[in-house]
């Protein structure tokens, strides 16, 4: 499982003012937290329109490499952005993402991950997030074969079945074809590809008390079903306990009642 760091998003207001203020002590504050909470990966966000990435992506890029080796995922469609960012990576960076709508010109984000080595989310959305398992994977399998033909094999590719709120309308409906759609991606594309989930997205709006217990018990609910990574606030203790968990399940790292004992320790954030 990899741990993706969520700190770095637009409901960040500390993050948000620091990119404003060019504050580069306290981003790099902020990026020496999730490393030591135990990131495997950060997700950088600037906005949700893509609008100012061109001038602030780049600019978050630079002072996180400058600081640590964590790879990046590149949460923009804006493709000039993307075009200044990628080069400031010290690896290929994830980039987050691709869906059947966004970006307008998608032609020109798959031939920047293809000639980058970069690797790509395929997010089952096309304007809306369909509410059926159906149509999730209908919206993957086209974007698989779009990403193939521009040359970006499986290997590089992880799909995102969209996580909503559960409070929503569908919000159930969805927890549910979510976690089927991450089974059925497992046993049905071959050559493998990798499926990632933004698990905070499933409390959005929810008062703390009860989002993060919340999404602690989706974390674990999606890996039984075998999900490869996971975009989480890596800084509550109750989201790390569960990571921790899940990689000892997996055999992906030696179980200790120590480690366990001192992450269950440290009061959550």
């Amino acid at each position: 499982m990899i741990a993706i760091a969520d700190t770095f998003n637009t409901r960040n207001k500390g993050y948000v003012e620091a990119i404003s203020r060019r504050a580069a002590d306290v981003l790099a504050g902020m990026v020496r937290e999730v490393r030591v909470a135990g990131a495997d990966m950060i997700n950088i966000q600037c906005s949700l329109d893509g609008s100012g990435d061109e001038d602030n992506l780049p600019w978050v890029v630079s002072v996180i490499s400058d600081i640590v080796d964590i790879p990046l995922s590149l949460d923009s469609r804006n493709i000039v952005a993307l075009e200044k960012s990628i080069p400031l990576c010290k690896e290929p960076p994830l980039v987050n993402f691709i869906s059947r709508t966004e970006p307008e010109d998608r032609d020109a984000l798959l031939s920047l991950v293809s000639r980058t080595g970069s690797s790509l989310v395929l997010r089952a959305s096309g304007g809306t997030v369909p509410s059926s398992l159906e149509a999730k994977l209908q919206i993957i399998e086209e974007l698989i074969e779009k990403a193939n033909d521009a040359d970006i094999p499986n290997e590089r590719l992880f799909a995102d079945p969209s996580i909503v709120h559960i409070g929503s309308g569908m919000g159930q409906r969805h927890v549910v074809n979510s976690h089927e759609c991450i089974l059925a991606l497992n046993e049905l594309v071959e050559p493998p590809i990798g499926t990632i989930a933004w698990v905070s997205n499933i409390s959005s709006g929810m008062q703390r008390d009860v989002r993060k217990p919340l999404e602690a018990a989706f974390l674990v609910y999606l890996a039984g079903a075998g999900l490869d990574a996971a975009i989480v606030d890596i800084l509550d203790a109750r989201l790390r306990k569960a990571l921790y968990l899940v990689k000892a399940f997996r055999d992906d790292i030696v179980f200790s009642a120590a480690d366990l004992a001192e992450i269950d320790a440290r009061p959550p954030r």
